[in-house]
């Protein structure tokens, strides 16, 4: 057994995201429903996507659950509130109806819609995506998120992340993000707000 201390008493990042799984699997045992939505937003570099992928590798009852990242949905870099009403409508609004609902993933070399897939309305459901929390997708959430970091931090997170690909559209994107939280404050929306460093 190493004597080393474990990465999350070392990394602060890790450790908050850790710490925000154990929040959330306890939101959602008290839903005590069998599919229960939760929706994940904050800018671009704050740790949604990990905090989505821990949510649900850590998920606090059995079966699958599902995971859409709305990278997959945007459709390109002008993209976000599109992406999101995309979503609310063929992803989100179907699943509290009952409903399967289908997607198309947008795919950013040929900039068209490709392969679909399909959401068992069944089965829990995580949607991740910077612009997500709006009025009219926190009610047809059971655990609304915001993931908030500060500016530096999530910079270069997202640029490690995605390297030159992302960086000439960083400004373009943050606008995007800006139009959002002054519409929509997602903050107050929230049901969990997880700072990460």
């Amino acid at each position: 057994m190493s004597s080393a201390p474990s990465r999350s008493n070392t990394d602060p990042v890790d450790a908050a995201l850790g710490a925000a799984v154990v929040a959330l699997a306890d939101r959602v045992l008290a839903i005590a429903a069998p599919n229960p939505v939760v929706v994940v937003d904050g800018r671009s570099g704050a740790g949604k996507s990990s905090l989505a992928r821990r949510l649900v590798a850590g998920w606090p009852g059995r079966g699958r659950v599902q995971l859409v990242a709305l990278d997959d949905v945007y459709p390109g870099w002008d993209g976000l509130a599109d992406g999101v009403v995309y979503a609310r409508e063929s992803i989100l609004r179907p699943h509290a109806r009952g409903l399967i609902g289908v997607w198309e993933r947008w795919d950013w070399e040929t900039e068209a819609r490709a392969e679909a897939h399909a959401v068992d309305p069944s089965l829990p459901l995580v949607v991740e995506g910077s612009g997500l929390l709006t009025p009219e997708v926190a009610a047809l959430a059971d655990v609304t998120v915001w993931v908030e970091a500060p500016g530096p931090s999530r910079k270069a997170r997202a640029l490690s992340r995605d390297g030159e690909t992302y960086r000439p559209h960083w400004d373009r994107w943050a606008l995007q993000e800006d139009r959002h939280i002054a519409a929509d404050d997602p903050a107050s929306l929230a049901s969990v707000v997880v700072r990460v460093p």
